[in-house]
C-alpha cells in the first residue's frame, strides 16, 4: 500500500501562533516526541530568523535520526546559507525555500515582476541543491496564484533540482474541489511531475485545512504539511492527528498508510499543550477531552453494548488509556516510572525522582490518584528544579469580613525571600505578593480554572495569560488547593518570561511576522 509522508511544521509555523513560542530545550523535547510519533520530516524552524532559531535548528538536526530535519528559507542567498550552516552536520536534512507567486503578493509584498520572482526561485533552488539532494520549493499563496504562472515557476524549479513541490493554501482560501483540480492540473502540466513529490500546506481560516489536504491526496499529493493540535498562524494549520486518523479509519476509501505511530498522537498533543500552555478545546477531534466521552443515555447504552455503535476508533488507538485509576500512596518509584512511560512521557532519573516526591505528597491528600493527576504532576513538575522562581510556602487568610492577605516564601536563584501583600481575594493577594517579591510588573490577560478529575479532592489546574513588554506567555499550575495552583501557574509564566528573555538576548532577531512563510 502506498504511503503518505507527514511533514510536521509545529516547531516553525506552529510556533508562530500567538503565545506558542518555545525555548530551545522545549523545541528539542517536542522534536524527540515527533520522532517517536514517526513523522517523516520535521521543519525545525527558520534558521535565518535569529541566533536562537539557528542554534535550535542545528541542535535538533544533530540529535534527531529517524526523521528528516529541514529549515524554512526565503528565496535568498543569506537565508539558504544560514540554513545550510545550521544543518550541514546533520544525518538527514533538507532545505525548504519559498517565494510568493500570487499577483497580490508579488505586487504589494515583494514589489517584483513575475519574471524576477521566477529567477529568484530558480537561483535559490540551485544554491540549495549544491548542498543537499532534498530541496523543497513552495510558491507562497499558491491557491490565489495564476495556475499558468504556477506551472511555469514549478517547472523551472524542478529543472533547477527541486525534489518536492509544496502547494500552500497560505491564507486558507481554497475549497476541497478547487484544491483537487489544482493539484491534478499541476501534476499533468508541470515538467517531470512524475519524478517529484507533490505536497500541500493548508491553513484553516475557513475550517477546511484537513478537508483540503485530503482532497489533495485524492488528486495525487503524497506529502502533507501539518501541525500537532492544528496550531499555526491565525486559525492554524491542518491538524496532524485528524489527518492521520482520517487516513487510518477510512483506509479502505483512501487506500494509503503512513509511518505514524497513532498511539503517540495523544501524548504528542499533551506534550505540546504542556510546553505552550495552550490546551485544545474539549470538542477537538481525536485528542479533545470529549472525543471519546458519551453523555446522552442512548449513546451510553449503545457504547456499553458495542463501542463501534458510537466510536469509529478506540481511545487506545490514539494513545488514550481506558483505565483511569493508576496508583496510590503505597506505590513505588519503579511502578510510577513504568506508568509514566505508558502515558508517553520520557523522563530522566532526576525528573522522575522529583515527580515521585510530588506524587507521594498528592497520594496523601487524595483518596485516589488518576492518570490525569499523574499527567499533571509530570507536565507541571518536569524541569521545575531549574526554574529561577520556586514557590516554597504560601499562607492566605480570607473571608467575608477579612482583608485577603497572602504570605509567600519563595526561592529565587537559590536564595529565600518572604513577603506579604493584600488583594481583592486570596488569588489576587497571592499574585500581588509574587509581583512584590520578584519585582516583575506584568499584566494578567486571562485566568482559567478547571478540575483535572472529579470529586471534591480533585486537583485544580489553573492557566494564566501574562503580558510583559509585548511578550505574551501562558503559565500553568496544578494543586489540590486552587490558590496554590494559581501561584504555581503565575510563577510558571514568569519563569517562561525569563527563558524567552534570555533566548532573545544575543541579538535582536527579525520579527517572525515579517519573515512570512507558507
Amino acid at each position: 500500500m502506498e504511503k503518505i509522508r507527514f511533514f510536521d511544521t509545529t516547531l516553525r509555523d506552529g510556533e508562530q501562533s500567538p503565545g506558542c513560542s518555545m525555548s530551545a530545550d522545549e523545541k528539542l523535547s517536542l522534536a524527540k516526541q515527533l520522532e517517536r510519533l514517526g513523522v517523516d520530516t520535521i521543519e525545525a524552524g527558520f534558521a535565518a530568523s535569529s541566533p536562537g532559531d539557528f542554534e535550535s535548528v542545528r541542535e535538533i538536526s544533530q540529535k534527531i535520526h529517524g526523521s528528516r530535519v529541514v529549515s524554512l528559507c526565503r528565496a535568498s542567498k543569506n537565508d539558504i546559507d544560514s540554513a545550510i550552516n545550521a544543518l550541514s552536520e546533520a544525518n538527514n536534512w533538507g532545505i525548504h525555500t519559498f517565494i510568493s507567486t500570487s499577483e497580490l503578493h508579488m505586487k504589494h509584498k515583494l514589489q517584483m515582476e513575475p519574471k524576477d520572482v521566477k529567477s529568484m526561485a530558480v537561483t535559490a533552488v540551485e544554491r540549495a541543491k549544491k548542498a543537499t539532494e532534498s530541496v523543497e520549493f513552495s510558491p507562497e499563496d499558491a491557491t490565489r496564484s495564476d495556475p499558468k504562472f504556477l506551472v511555469e515557476i514549478l517547472s523551472e524549479t524542478v529543472r533547477a533540482g527541486a525534489t518536492i513541490l509544496n502547494i500552500p493554501d497560505t491564507v486558507g482560501y481554497t475549497t476541497p474541489e478547487e484544491m483537487f483540480e489544482l493539484i491534478l492540473r499541476l501534476r499533468n502540466e508541470v515538467y517531470n511531475a512524475d519524478k517529484v513529490t507533490f505536497s500541500v500546506h493548508c491553513h484553516n481560516d475557513l475550517g477546511l485545512a484537513v478537508a483540503n489536504s485530503l482532497a489533495a491526496i485524492k488528486a495525487g499529493a503524497r506529502q502533507i504539511e501539518c501541525t500537532i493540535n492544528g496550531i499555526g498562524e491565525r486559525a492554524g494549520n491542518a491538524s496532524l492527528e485528524e489527518l492521520v486518523m482520517a487516513l487510518k479509519t477510512r483506509q479502505e476509501y483512501y487506500g494509503f498508510e503512513s509511518d505514524i505511530d497513532t498511539e503517540q498522537l495523544f501524548p504528542s498533543s499533551k506534550l505540546l499543550s504542556q510546553i505552550t500552555g495552550v490546551d485544545v478545546q474539549p470538542n477537538k477531534a481525536v485528542v479533545g477531552a470529549n472525543a471519546f466521552a458519551h453523555e446522552a443515555g442512548i449513546h451510553q447504552h449503545g457504547v456499553l453494548k458495542n463501542a463501534l455503535t458510537y466510536e469509529i476508533m478506540t481511545p487506545q488507538s490514539v494513545g488514550i488509556k481506558s483505565s483511569n485509576l493508576v496508583m496510590g500512596k503505597h506505590s513505588g518509584r519503579f511502578a510510577l516510572g513504568e506508568r509514566i512511560k505508558d502515558m508517553g512521557f520520557d523522563l530522566n532519573d532526576i525528573d522522575l525522582n522529583n515527580i515521585f516526591v510530588e506524587f507521594k505528597k498528592l497520594a496523601d491528600l487524595k483518596k485516589q490518584v488518576f492518570d490525569e493527576d499523574i499527567e499533571a504532576l509530570v507536565t507541571h513538575g518536569v524541569g521545575k528544579q531549574k526554574d529561577k522562581y520556586i514557590l516554597e510556602d504560601l499562607i492566605v487568610t480570607s473571608g467575608t469580613a477579612a482583608i485577603p492577605t497572602a504570605t509567600i516564601v519563595m526561592k529565587i536563584d537559590g536564595k529565600i525571600f518572604k513577603k506579604a501583600s493584600f488583594g481583592d481575594g486570596p488569588v489576587d493577594a497571592a499574585l500581588n505578593t509574587i509581583k512584590k517579591i520578584t519585582g516583575i510588573q506584568c499584566k494578567l490577560t486571562s485566568y482559567v480554572v478547571k478540575a483535572i478529575t472529579g470529586g471534591t479532592d480533585a486537583q485544580g489546574e489553573v492557566s494564566v495569560g501574562v503580558e510583559k513588554d509585548g511578550m505574551r506567555i501562558t503559565g500553568r499550575g496544578a494543586h489540590t488547593d486552587i490558590v496554590v495552583a494559581s501561584a504555581l501557574a503565575f510563577l510558571n509564566a514568569l519563569n517562561r518570561i525569563v527563558i524567552r528573555s534570555k533566548g532573545l538576548s544575543p541579538a535582536t532577531p527579525v520579527k517572525k511576522s515579517a519573515l512570512g512563510g507558507v
